[in-house]
């Protein structure tokens, strides 16, 4: 059954073609699209275009499908093109007239477009309180382990000292930066598109503000093609604000993989976190980090692969953007997944506290000594050379210690400005 249906029969291989994998997809939308369509009805209600008992006929075998969706009693069959297809002819065989009459004042374009915008609300809410959860743990550790020093590094090389307490809250606080980014990207899909129809709107006399209440929205997107145009713009700036979590997760990722290896043997994972090896039987591989890892990096390729598809799409609707739920759903539930098992894992790992009794890190607090050096009047520049003249000849005597006082350094972590912001950002 196509909701375009005039009696003209379809080539099966132009079906398949451009139906593709729709319908798999389409499920993960199919309660929201019958939550579009109480609205829809509701409002049709309102404006008398639906009577009363059409209403409230329509309003409760609605969400008898939503309960049918929710325990997994629900499919979108081959018969079927989509799931507004499949809702319809459900509505239309148990209603009659009144399943036939919900379609009135509305096009597959805003349904799937307010199906689309109230997923994106959701799984940016589920994704925010996750990026929370995995922020807590973070401070968590950054307490427990403030104290606890670590080598800094730039280019590779040695450089300063760092603590663990740094290294975990550094991480905390980047978090805060993907909040703002995925606030931005709620504030863009919580605009009502309903109503547009196939993008210029209706001669009916609907209630768009009715549904825009009815649905939670924010506000409305009043004009008619600039909702369309939400179209491809809205799973945009979704995917920008994911790319800016798994940014974080990546470079997380990355750094647990080179801290816990042989060489820089910061930190362990405990052995139900790590794999072996098929042959060596010494190996403890940081498989689910290194998975993380790459995921998190797949995932920074969205915004490009839907800048492809729509960046040549004049105002209006194309069958192109059909395609954007191919990359955008998996890499939703993808970046779910990471950070689920990047909350498993992280409360997991062991800090090394005696790494700098290797000599090797005694050039840590080289700076650190040039600076008490300039304290006690000597110019930087030459406090700068003593100390090189001191690692040439040999001589040079590490304090292993850190007097750091301004905010965000190594011994004024600022962890409790930290924790406020983020209560702000969220």
């Amino acid at each position: 059954m196509k909701l375009w249906e005039k009696g003209i029969p379809t080539d099966k291989q132009i079906e398949q073609f451009t139906v593709g994998n729709d319908r798999e997809l389409d499920l993960v939308l199919a309660k929201y699209d019958a939550l579009g369509s109480i609205a829809h009805a509701k409002m049709l209600g309102q404006i008398g275009l639906l009577t009363q008992e059409e209403t409230t006929s329509l309003v409760d075998a609605l969400n008898e499908i939503i309960a049918d969706i929710v325990v997994g009693n629900f499919e979108i069959e081959n018969s079927f093109e989509d799931v507004h297809s499949k809702i319809e002819y459900l509505l239309t065989v148990k209603l009659g007239d009144a399943g036939k009459k919900i379609h009135t004042a509305r096009s597959r374009n805003d349904q799937v477009l307010v199906d689309v915008h109230l997923y994106l609300k959701d799984e940016l809410k589920a994704i925010k309180e996750q990026v929370k959860t995995l922020f807590d743990l973070l401070m968590e550790s950054a307490e427990k382990h403030q104290n606890v020093l670590l080598p800094g590094y730039t280019h590779l090389q040695i450089a300063m000292p760092s603590s663990f307490g740094m290294w975990f809250s550094a991480y905390a606080e980047s978090l805060i930066d993907d909040i703002t980014m995925l606030n931005a990207a709620s504030k863009i899909v919580d605009q009502n598109p309903l109503g547009s129809a196939a993008g210029y709107g209706s001669s009916f006399p609907i209630n768009r503000t009715f549904t825009t209440k009815e649905l939670g929205f924010e506000t409305l997107k009043y004009n008619a093609v600039a909702a369309q145009m939400s179209r491809g713009k809205a799973e945009k700036t979704v995917a920008f604000a994911m790319t800016s979590v798994a940014g974080t997760l990546s470079k997380f990722a990355m750094d647990v993989c080179l801290y816990m290896s042989q060489n820089f043997d910061f930190i362990g994972l405990p052995a139900h976190l790590t794999t072996g090896s098929s042959i060596m039987p010494h190996k403890k591989n940081p498989d689910v980090f290194e998975l993380i890892r790459g995921k998190c990096n797949k995932i920074q390729a969205l915004p490009y692969e839907i800048t492809l598809i729509t960046n040549n799409l004049p105002s209006g609707y194309h069958r192109d953007l059909q395609l954007l739920k191919e990359g955008l759903f998996p890499a939703i539930q993808n970046l779910k997944a990471c950070l689920d098992i990047a909350i498993f894992s992280i409360k997991d790992i062991t800090v090394k506290d005696h790494i700098l009794e290797d000599k090797k890190y005694d050039y840590l607090f080289t700076v650190d000594t040039l600076n008490e050096m300039v304290v006690e009047g000597m110019p930087f520049r030459d406090a700068y050379k003593a100390v090189a003249e001191q690692l040439e000849a040999g001589t040079y005597k590490s304090p292993k210690e850190t007097k750091h006082t301004h905010e965000g350094s190594i011994n004024n972590l600022c962890l409790d400005a930290i924790k406020d912001k983020m209560k702000a950002a969220f």
